[in-house]
This record gives C-alpha cells, structure tokens and sequence, in this order.
C-alpha cells in the first residue's frame, strides 16, 4: 500500500502564491497576499508594489504587522485592519470579498496616493481557517474627477468617527436646530419652521457650540455632513 507524501504548509504557501506570482505583474495593480498566522505579515507583494513604496520583498517580510502603520495612512489602517480583515476571517467566507479606499504612500513621496482595494482569503489550513489573503490594489488616477469627490467622501468618515461622542450628546431637537443651521438659515427662520422660539433657537445654537466645541458656522456643517444630517 502506498502512502501519499504529506506537503509541509510552507510547500503549500509557496506553491499556492507561485500561482499568483506567474501572472501577477501582467495585472492593472498591485498584488499583496498576508500571512494570518504571522500577525498579518506581507507573504508576496507583485514586483510592481515593491518598486512604487521602494523596498525588497525580504525587506517587506521582515517588518511584519509594522508594514500597515508604516505605508498606510494610520488613521485608516487602525479603522479597516480590525473592521474589515478581522471581520472577514471570522466570517470565514469563501465566496466573500470586501472592497475598500485606501490611501498608500510610495516610495520618496510627501502625498498619499489614494487607492481601491479588494481582498477575499486566498488559503485555508488543514483544519480549514483562513491562512492568506489576497489583496488586489488599484491607484487612483489624482487627476480624474473621481478622487476628489471619494478623498471627501474619507475625510467626512475620519472626522466622524473621532467626533461622535460629542454628537451622540446631542437630542432631537439639537439635532434638527443643527441641521437647519448648516443649510444657511437664521434663528428666525428656524423658529418658524420648527414652531419655537427664537430665544430657544438661540438657546439651542449655544448648547451646540458647547457640546460641539464648535467656534464657527463651518465646524457645526461639518457635522452636519459627516453624520448625514444634510
């Protein structure tokens, strides 16, 4: 009886990226595959990723989970890492695949250069928990109408996200005073339109500032974007 050779898991790694590695670099964006096990670790990154941030794959494997905060805008990785990867492997679906903005700094470049990235688990080990994932990455063309509107799109999510227990301390009625306020309009008309006082709507208007650390009209629109109020 013959019995069947075991691969070892690195073999399997390596045979399972090699697929990927032959074509990656005929692809329109960046490849990236992490190792789950190894506290997300770059396994592979296509040759066309590690020119743009400017290291050596080995370079690449030796810096481990600090690859993200080093890359990557810091305040997104600390959002989408746990959200989205970890979300993902506990879900542990074969069909999922998670979209998501980023945005990547290359190599000797002050600015952040915005891109859009899919990742799905790309491997299972014996016991069928996810192993790798691949992520396939797309920069973003800066001169195209679209940046624009999507670099807005994360400012408004990063202002939201480090200001809504100062919006969560607002009731209704603040809510729809603010509201009114970012759309221009004045105390007067505000009373009329919610059948209230002018002295309230100023009363409101001072608690907003307050509780908002709000100093202008354009901090209080800010929160009116952010959390869909206009």
């Amino acid at each position: 009886m013959r019995i069947a050779q075991q691969v070892c898991p690195k073999q399997q790694i390596a045979e399972k990226i090699a697929c990927i590695a032959a074509i990656a670099d005929q692809l329109p964006g960046v490849v990236v595959i992490h190792n789950i096990k190894n506290d997300l670790t770059v396994e592979y990154m296509s040759e066309r990723g590690l020119q743009q941030i400017g290291v050596t794959l080995e370079e690449l494997q030796e810096m481990g989970p600090d690859f993200h905060s080093r890359f990557f805008n810091p305040i997104e990785s600390a959002e989408y890492i746990p959200k989205l990867v970890h979300g993902l492997l506990e879900r542990n679906d074969e069909d999922e695949i998670l979209s998501f903005f980023q945005q990547v700094r290359f190599h000797e470049q002050a600015e952040w250069m915005l891109h859009l990235s899919t990742i799905k688990i790309f491997m299972r080990d014996e016991d069928g928990q996810p192993l790798l994932t691949i992520t396939f990455a797309v920069a973003v063309d800066p001169m195209h109408h679209v940046t624009s509107k999507v670099n807005r799109i994360i400012e408004e999510n990063t202002f939201l996200r480090q200001h809504y227990q100062q919006f969560a301390s607002l009731g209704t009625r603040e809510r729809e005073v603010l509201k009114h306020v970012a759309l221009g309009k004045s105390s007067v008309e505000i009373a009329q339109e919610m059948y209230i006082s002018e002295k309230t709507v100023n009363t409101h208007r001072r608690n907003l500032k307050i509780k908002l650390d709000a100093h202008s009209s354009f901090d209080l629109s800010q929160y009116a974007r952010a959390f869909d109020l206009i």
